[in-house]
């Protein structure tokens, strides 16, 4: 996966489309980063962790700004997002969160908020792609229960 940023880096830098250009450069520097600090050559799994590291950031910026009435940047943080996303797999539905969850409380049968964690845990390493605000949402309402 990694490559093929590098790969559409390249591309973008040829046909002089600057602000693709800039994001890939910027998440090129966040994977080097990691990579850097893992020291160890980055798995597609830990490109992933990455990106869905940069949506997120993109995602809380965009919010800030938005309640600053600085609607360009939104705008701006709103395509970045979109060019990240393009590397990301597509989210899972609703309904596959919910029978993930629904695995998760059968095998593990928690009954108070202390063992959100312990569902979270599951949820996250059977689940990869999915909105993980989402999924804690659902978790502490169905433990609130």
């Amino acid at each position: 996966m990694f490559e093929k940023i590098n790969e559409d880096l390249k591309s973008a830098l040829k046909s002089g489309d600057k602000f693709k250009l800039s994001v890939l450069r910027m998440l090129k520097s966040a994977l080097q980063l990691e990579e850097k600090n893992k020291k160890e050559v980055l798995t597609d799994s830990d490109v992933l962790v990455v990106l869905k590291r940069q949506v997120k950031q993109r995602n809380d910026s965009a919010r800030e700004y938005e309640s600053l009435g600085k609607l360009e940047t939104v705008e701006e943080l709103k395509k970045e997002i979109e060019i990240i996303n393009t590397y990301l797999p597509e989210e899972a539905s609703i309904e596959q969160i919910n029978k993930t969850i629904d695995d998760a409380f059968n095998k593990l049968n928690p009954t108070n908020m202390k063992e959100m964690g312990t569902v979270m845990k599951y949820v996250t390493e059977n689940l990869t792609n999915a909105d993980m605000t989402k999924v804690s949402a659902i978790v502490k309402e169905r433990l609130s229960k």
